[in-house]
């Protein structure tokens, strides 16, 4: 099978083919091409999409990722961030084994082609001139037979003309044998040059034709053996990648799998247990009995069922005195007072641990000036000792700082632990809820000031919403006397009561004290008849009786 010997004569179709051939080639790299843009575009989007849905630094975002669930999805993200890194890999293999190399072929494909069909033209164009030579000999010759024989039929016409003199029947002879002698080397010429047209015939269509056909066949076959190697390899640079997709959706499985819905769950229970205990039973009044009705410290009121408190003619509202308290955007008491005890003990502990990371950044730059102050002493060529002392001596003062604001809080953590309550086993098993010590009196404090539902809800950012301790003054019924008076307090500074329950006080203002703090972080106070309620304890200077100390 061969182009030489089969399609001798389809020259110009065979011109047209290879162009064809190098058309496809080209087409398949355009293809390539735009494989390779998809491919970066897509890993880009998939970058985009695992940098869009990364957690921000320094947020209440990142704060959620304490959870396994939020620690599963950022898992995801990076190793959809390492899926995205094999698309560009793909995209540069293509680009560098496929779409360079095939592009570089083609340039030598055509110049190749070139070359030969440009052999193939001379060859029929020598062809074409020897056909011409051959037909233009044997147009003579054909042309001098003719006149060979007018000139034969003249001189046998002036021969045998009686009229004619000899001179001109001579000379009708003469002129007779020159044209034989014409035809007769037009034929000898025709003759030859028939003889050298068919064998440069035999040669150009048994030898040369059939060799150049011979190498564009080759060059075709070239061709088409190279574009199956590239979709090979268009298959390869796929497969390549598989391996190190497959570890990447491992890892998002293998992070799936590490959720820990028990985990997440007591978490949770971290973030918002408040410490406080749910309230106790209601005490049964009755209102049959003639007597002076009372509202017990435990019960939550009337409002209990319905969420409202009935107001007192001519006065403000006063029912449950512990409300769902907002915090202040300016930032709450140092100490943290405005917060639920458990909230209050993570608070005051992050800012310990946060103090005595500071001491121990500030000792290690001590020590580190220190022993540069010892090799000066050593080596005065190297540096002044004196030079370092002021330095030493203000990290000195900054740790003094530091230690005396960490002794504080500790103060303050010690504080709340020691009225925590504890959990039992039994309480465990039975509601899995936290229960009180029945011999601790301020616990059982706190129990009667609890709102309905027992518990604190705190978001962990400055704005969030908690709740409060509930309980209720004694002014459900308008003969109810109010709570004696039993010291007096200085408001250290200025206080927005804005929430159901507390009172406003300004930074100087004395009022009574009528309830002191039971380990809540709450005084309630009085400024008149009408207006009383509760502020942080933190914010008042209180002043108790002696009575009211002995009692």
């Amino acid at each position: 099978m061969s182009w030489g010997t089969e399609l001798w004569d389809q020259f110009d179709n065979l011109e047209k083919h290879t162009q064809w051939g190098i058309d496809v080639l080209e087409k398949y790299i355009k293809f390539v091409k735009e494989r390779t843009e998809i491919e970066i575009s897509y890993a880009k989007q998939l970058r985009n999409l695992s940098k869009k849905y990364q957690p921000k630094k320094n947020s209440k975002e990142e704060e959620e990722y304490k959870y396994t669930s939020c620690k599963s999805f950022l898992a995801t993200l990076n190793e959809m961030n390492d899926y995205a890194g094999q698309h560009e890999v793909i995209s540069e293999n293509m680009t560098f084994q496929i779409t360079a190399e095939l592009t570089r072929f083609v340039q030598e494909l055509k110049q190749e082609r070139k070359s030969h069909f440009h052999d193939g033209r001379k060859a029929q164009q020598y062809i074409e001139t020897s056909w011409k030579q051959l037909e233009a000999s044997k147009r003579r010759f054909e042309r001098d037979c003719k006149e060979a024989d007018r000139a034969q039929q003249y001189f046998e016409k002036m021969d045998a003309d009686i009229n004619v003199t000899k001179a001109d029947v001579e000379k009708a002879r003469q002129q007779a044998q020159i044209r034989h002698q014409m035809a007769d080397d037009s034929k000898a010429e025709y003759s030859s040059i028939l003889q050298k047209f068919n064998h440069e015939q035999r040669e150009h269509y048994h030898t040369q034709i059939p060799n150049i056909f011979q190498k564009i066949q080759e060059m075709e076959e070239r061709r088409i053996v190279r574009l199956g190697e590239c979709m090979k390899t268009y298959a390869e640079v796929d497969r390549q990648v598989i391996p190190i997709i497959g570890k990447c959706l491992d890892g998002i499985t293998k992070a799936a799998e590490s959720i820990d819905q028990k985990k997440d769950s007591q978490l949770v229970i971290e973030a918002f247990k408040s410490g406080f205990e749910p309230p106790g039973d209601i005490d049964f009044e009755d209102f049959t009995q003639p007597m002076k009705r009372t509202v017990s410290e435990s019960s939550l009121s009337n409002s209990r069922w319905d969420g409202k408190s009935e107001p007192r003619p001519g006065s403000k509202s006063k029912g449950k005195l512990w409300p769902f308290i907002k915090k202040n955007k300016g930032g709450g008491p140092e100490d943290f007072s405005n917060l639920p005890p458990e909230q209050r003990r993570k608070k005051l502990q992050q800012k310990v641990d946060e103090l005595n990371k500071d001491i121990q950044k500030e000792m290690d730059q001590r020590d580190a000036l220190t022993k540069m102050k010892d090799v000066y002493i050593k080596n005065p060529q190297m540096g002044d000792a004196a030079s370092v002392d002021h330095k030493l001596a203000e990290l000195g003062q900054n740790m003094e700082k530091l230690r005396l604001e960490a002794q504080k809080f500790e103060g303050w953590l010690a504080e709340v632990e020691g009225r925590l309550p504890v959990r039992t086993e039994q309480t465990r098993r039975q509601s899995g809820m936290y229960d009180t010590q029945n011999t601790s009196a301020v616990n059982n404090c706190a129990q009667d000031r609890e709102s309905p539902d027992g518990s604190y809800t705190e978001e962990p950012s400055q704005e969030s919403e908690m709740k409060v301790p509930v309980t209720e003054f004694d002014d459900e019924f308008d003969d109810e006397e109010p709570l004696p008076t039993i010291g007096t307090c200085k408001a250290l500074y200025t206080f927005e009561g804005q929430n159901e329950g507390t009172i406003s006080v300004t930074e100087g203002e004395m009022l009574y004290v009528i309830e002191e703090d039971k380990g809540d972080g709450w005084t309630r106070i009085r400024r008149n008849e009408e207006e009383e309620g509760y502020v942080p304890t933190s914010y008042v200077e209180v002043y108790l009786d002696k009575n009211a100390k002995d009692s």
